[in-house]
């Protein structure tokens, strides 16, 4: 429990924890629904390590384009681990405290791998315009250097876009008895809602955080595939087009599964208030559990080179 105080006399208020919330309505079934979110953290830790150990460990998988789908897995385990800590222990053992700065680290960590995830599905859409309009190019463009700066110019932008985030936090009056959060991780637009200040800036930071990451990335992955169909509709033979859209189909799905969660995010965020709090909580996870989950399960099932290095990988595991 926080410490019983008095703060009648305080002009600036900073609370030394948040409390943290499951399933709004549905505390007393946390035991049973911890269950099924402990098999989605275990798959997607699982799925997700299991394909960096694939393209590790197998070196006809070392191409530009496994080298992103790393970078994707890597991103999700991250992700996963953000929220796998406070989540779980809500569930388990209903602890829901988290320390104000353990909560700015948690809001730093969580929105910078989905920015991460964001450009990272963006340099896949690249990857998958260039081997499909200029095929015979396509080791000379995306060599080892390129692919490493891109992934260091990823890692830089979402680490550049996110560092202000907790400092402006940090500078607001909180209210006193508005310590509930609306879900078991931390949140920007959830954690600037229990200031008493004006918000204003915060919510035009985090509008410009949205806008320039996701918001430009998702309009230039809709360029990528408008250049990639135009390319693919100059083909002769109807079969070397279905060939190379079949090519896409993995990260088109990849694409789906994390934007679709993101623009729901948003608009109940920004236009849901009047929304049960379970609608928050269920699109909130669904955000940030589901992609990590069913990504390592689209490429495994669509990518015939990944499904039989992972299972290699399963069986040296099992001979050990």
């Amino acid at each position: 429990m926080l410490p019983s105080q008095s703060y009648g006399n305080i002009s600036f208020f900073q609370p030394p924890a948040f409390l943290m919330i499951g399933i709004p309505g549905l505390e007393d079934f946390h035991g049973w629904i911890s269950i099924p979110f402990s098999s989605m953290y275990t798959v997607a830790l699982t799925g997700n390590c299991l394909i960096l150990l694939a393209v590790r460990s197998t070196p006809t998988l070392h191409q530009p384009m496994y080298y992103f789908l790393s970078m994707l897995a890597l991103t999700d385990v991250g992700l996963t681990l953000s929220t796998l800590p406070t989540t779980l222990a809500v569930l388990w053992f209903d602890h829901r405290f988290i320390g104000f700065n353990a909560c700015l680290v948690q809001m730093f960590f969580l929105h910078s791998f989905s920015v991460v995830e964001s450009s990272v599905l963006l340099a896949m859409s690249f990857d998958r315009f260039v081997a499909i309009s200029n095929p015979l190019r396509y080791a000379a463009i995306l060599t080892n250097n390129v692919i490493i700066r891109i992934g260091m110019a990823i890692v830089a932008r979402a680490t550049l876009s996110l560092f202000p985030g907790p400092f402006l936090l940090k500078r607001l009056n909180y209210c006193p008895g508005k310590i509930l959060l609306s879900h078991s991780f931390c949140f920007h637009a959830d954690v600037m809602k229990r200031a008493c200040d004006d918000i204003t800036v915060n919510i035009l930071y985090g509008l410009y955080v949205v806008l320039s990451t996701v918001g430009v990335d998702s309009l230039l992955i809709v360029l990528s595939y408008t250049l990639i169909l135009h390319t693919v509709m100059g083909l002769a033979s109807p079969k070397e087009r279905a060939r190379a859209l079949n090519t896409c189909v993995s990260h088109i799905l990849a694409v789906l599964v994390f934007y679709i969660p993101v623009i729901g995010v948003s608009m109940i965020h920004r236009f849901g208030r009047h929304l049960p709090p379970i609608v928050h909580a269920l699109v909130a996870y669904v955000y940030l559990v589901v992609p990590p989950v069913l990504n390592p399960i689209i490429y495994s099932v669509k990518s015939k080179p990944i499904r039989g290095a992972m299972f290699r990988v399963l069986r040296k595991t099992g001979q050990r």
